[in-house]
């Protein structure tokens, strides 16, 4: 038997699939699981058996096979036995059908509901609702009986070497028994930004007062922001993780060895919780509904405003008083607590 799994777009929705993954691979033990991936949410499955090959998915990309007619040829001559479609977009519903899978299983939205042998009923998109819960329904529906919310991540021997490296190149006496990440970063747009000058503070706060080593997260495109955040700390013990090659796997590796994550509500948050890491996550203009994964260890902070959570990218009132109002005095009260919490933990194991 051969599946095909139509992964996410996004990186934090592609972590939280892998529940549904898991189960898959445990229903169909024998089937070879090919996953339909965007090259940067690849890096999520690295080290991990959840599926046997990736056919990467590039629309916009510059190699003819990963776009167009032949990327859909590529997946016809795969000769799919069933078709898992985590996107709910009408592009991986043509893609699917253009595949000639004999089972194509997916929600009914988007007008794709005639792409699909098997269109599931959504639930409301007015009623916020956990993606990881639909994702598990998507498992059920093809016979998955082993159904749970854990996440899994894993970590490449080449994400150790690069965070080692970096931290060699940084200054290898840093202490790294206790660090703090910040990930200021997110994709979806501005509106989800906690503003830079409080994530300089909360860095300075945390080392200063706690006596942590802060390691401000970064993509390439936040470099700078990472840079500026650490010359507001102005703090020995705050540096920003660049001057390295930055990838996927090189942020899972550094999450993996913090002793508590601080994120803005995008994709690294969910790094966490799969390495058993405690987050506490700054929500704005998202509703914490649609992306809660049910995890003891995570704190949610997010201001009641008249105008939110409007699930806008960019402030349509112009104030952003959702992540603006959000002090540091509150953030760092949390950070304090939950690294309280984690050394009481230590000392009674």
């Amino acid at each position: 038997m051969k599946i095909a799994v139509f992964l996410p777009n996004w990186i934090g929705d592609a972590v939280m699939a892998t529940p549904a993954l898991r189960a898959i691979r445990r229903h169909y033990p024998m089937a070879e699981i090919i996953a339909v991936v965007r090259p940067y949410a690849s890096d999520v499955l690295l080290g991990l058996d959840l599926v046997d090959r990736m056919l990467l998915h590039e629309p916009k990309g510059q190699t003819a096979e990963r776009a167009g007619w032949r990327f859909a040829w590529a997946l016809r001559r795969e000769q799919f036995d069933l078709a898992i479609l985590f996107p709910n977009s009408l592009r991986s519903g043509w893609l699917a059908w253009l595949s000639a899978a004999k089972r194509r299983v997916g929600f009914d939205r988007d007008g794709r509901r005639w792409l699909l042998t098997d269109p599931l009923t959504p639930k409301p998109r007015t009623e916020p609702h956990p993606v990881i819960d639909e994702y598990l329904r998507l498992a059920e529906h093809v016979g998955c009986t082993e159904l749970t919310r854990r996440m899994e991540l894993a970590t490449l021997p080449e994400d150790e070497r690069q965070l080692e490296a970096f931290w060699q190149r940084h200054d290898p006496h840093l202490p790294r028994s206790g660090v703090v990440c910040l990930n200021p970063g997110g994709a979806f747009g501005s509106a989800k930004h906690w503003p830079t000058e409080s994530f300089g503070d909360l860095a300075r706060r945390i080392a200063d007062t706690l006596k942590r080593t802060v390691l401000v997260l970064c993509g390439p495109a936040e470099q700078e922001e990472a840079r500026e955040i650490t010359r507001r700390a102005g703090h020995p013990s705050v540096v920003a993780l660049d001057g390295v090659p930055l990838s996927v796997g090189l942020t899972k590796g550094a999450v993996k060895s913090a002793e508590l994550l601080v994120s803005t509500d995008s994709g690294p948050r969910h790094f966490a919780p799969p390495f058993n890491v405690p987050v506490v996550t700054l929500f704005g203009p998202t509703h914490i509904a649609w992306s809660e994964t049910f995890v003891p260890q995570a704190v949610h902070l997010q201001l009641d405003v008249d105008c939110g959570p409007c699930q806008q990218r960019t402030c349509p009132l112009g104030h952003h008083r959702c992540m603006r109002e959000l002090t540091v005095d509150t953030v760092f009260r949390h950070v304090a607590d939950q690294l309280g919490r984690n050394r009481a933990k230590e000392h009674v194991a």
